[in-house]
């Protein structure tokens, strides 16, 4: 196997001096997940990366991106060191992204980009040599992290791009420099950096910016800000295509749950297809079919896609669903733990009530504050009491100071408990749940509903 980057490559993408004659085979910025023969970037974040170079070393790095020499790393040890980390980190991605042939999808959105991500890198994969990002590698840091991570005998990449404030998806989208775009919806997320939908809509439109001679924009045509993306497509000078129940050339004319998975009916410009996908949730039938669109618009096969989709299930903590075996029998936890909005939240609870039960069992979610919604907090957590998915759910217990508004809010046959933090939970979780019910987890990161599906696992002996 070819080095991912030698001394002199590195040298010369970042503008930096090599130390020693090194090539290494990986990027790494964590010594907990660091690989042998991986470069190490010492990033500085809550901690600065260079107070762990020694030890990265220690565990097999290959060499170490650094400004100076920490200290207890020898004076012979291999290194690149540069003025900026960050700023070589981009010159690594950019250089990476010059030097391949890949065809390359980048995907933003309020909502979706992780599973959509994951939809395009497993159906591509079986038509050429994939590189996609990893977790939400998704900010200044990620992006070019996964671009600098790419071969160079890539056919395929797939890049996602977020944003938490205004300016940053452009920048991020001109390194990526795809060929598609693929906007997955806009909805009302981090209001706190933003007047309104309509300008989160004009920044994920930027990711227009970014996009080679020639590219194509994938937008969602079911939106209320459908129009701002089109006048930016205008402005940016672009090629579009719509996907959605509304759009005329990928529009979805179905979608049904059968047993655990959801099947969607599509036309796909003169194809009709049937899409299998081994999750619940109409959202999934919507980015799959926008997904089809990207792959169509980089020039690989869609049908062959489409088969492919069926062996795709969401990742851990985007609605992976567990199964939790207890004595007498099993659980079902739905896995949502990761992120939340308004518009996520609303999905994941109709996902739950759609989602087949035993007899004895019920319907339990357990839901954690959402960030980052400005002004209309309170209001936006209260007002999912009303969403109509709630008539088919047991209970709901309420995680944070936020979503105790929501717990106020509720009817007296769905309310449970009341949680200062994720925490607080655990202790009742024994108590609270048995075999045949299904367990909706769902907050905002910072909310730390993971440690409740953790919980939840520990009851039995988790399994996927």
């Amino acid at each position: 196997m070819s080095a991912l980057w030698t001394a002199a490559e590195a040298a010369t993408a970042t503008g930096g001096t090599a130390q020693g004659d090194w090539h290494v085979s990986g990027i790494s910025i964590d010594t907990r997940t660091l690989q042998a023969g991986d470069l190490f970037v010492a990033l500085k974040a809550a901690r600065d990366g260079h107070d762990f170079v020694a030890q990265a070393l220690k565990q097999g790095a290959g060499a170490a991106l650094v400004t100076h020499r920490p200290e207890g790393v020898s004076e012979e040890a291999p290194l690149l060191v540069v003025e900026d980390v960050q700023a070589a980190l981009e010159g690594l991605g950019q250089a990476a992204r010059a030097r391949t042939g890949a065809r390359v999808v980048a995907v933003t959105g309020s909502v979706g980009k992780t599973s959509t991500k994951e939809m395009l890198a497993c159906m591509l994969a079986d038509q050429g040599r994939c590189h996609a990002a990893v977790a939400s590698y998704n900010n200044h840091w990620g992006v070019p992290l996964t671009l600098a991570r790419m071969p160079r005998d890539t056919d395929f990449a797939v890049i996602e791009i977020g944003m938490n404030h205004p300016g940053e998806i452009a920048p991020l989208a001109r390194q990526a420099r795809p060929h598609v775009a693929m906007v997955t919806t806009v909805a009302a997320v981090h209001l706190e950096a933003f007047e309104d939908v309509a300008g989160i809509a004009r920044e994920k439109a930027a990711i227009m910016e970014g996009l080679e001679p020639g590219g194509v924009a994938v937008l969602n045509a079911d939106i209320a800000e459908a129009a701002v993306l089109a006048a930016a497509a205008k402005n940016y000078g672009v090629r579009h295509t719509w996907f959605g129940e509304t759009a005329e050339e990928y529009k979805l004319l179905t979608t049904r749950i059968l047993g655990e998975e959801t099947i969607a009916d599509v036309q796909c410009g003169d194809t009709r297809m049937e899409l299998h996908i081994q999750s619940l949730g109409a959202h999934f039938a919507m980015n799959a079919l926008g997904a089809l669109a990207a792959v169509a618009a980089l020039g690989a096969d869609p049908v062959r896609a489409a088969q492919v989709l069926a062996l795709w299930s969401p990742v851990k903590g985007r609605g992976a669903r567990v199964t939790v075996a207890l004595a007498g029998g099993d659980l079902l936890i739905l896995d949502d733990s990761y992120n939340a909005n308004p518009t996520s939240m609303a999905a994941a609870l109709a996902v739950l009530a759609a989602t087949p039960q035993q007899a004895s069992g019920r319907k339990i979610a357990y839901l954690g504050d959402m960030g980052e919604l400005g002004p209309q907090e309170i209001a936006l957590h209260a007002g999912l009491a009303d969403l109509p998915a709630l008539d088919q759910i047991d209970q709901v217990h309420c995680i944070g100071p936020l979503m105790a508004h929501l717990h106020a809010a509720l009817p007296n046959d769905k309310r449970g408990t009341a949680y200062a933090s994720s925490a607080d939970v655990l202790a009742d979780l024994a108590d609270q749940l048995s075999c045949g019910d299904i367990v909706l987890a769902k907050g905002s990161l910072s909310a730390g509903l993971a440690k409740v599906v953790d919980g939840i696992r520990e009851l039995g002996h988790g399994k996927r």
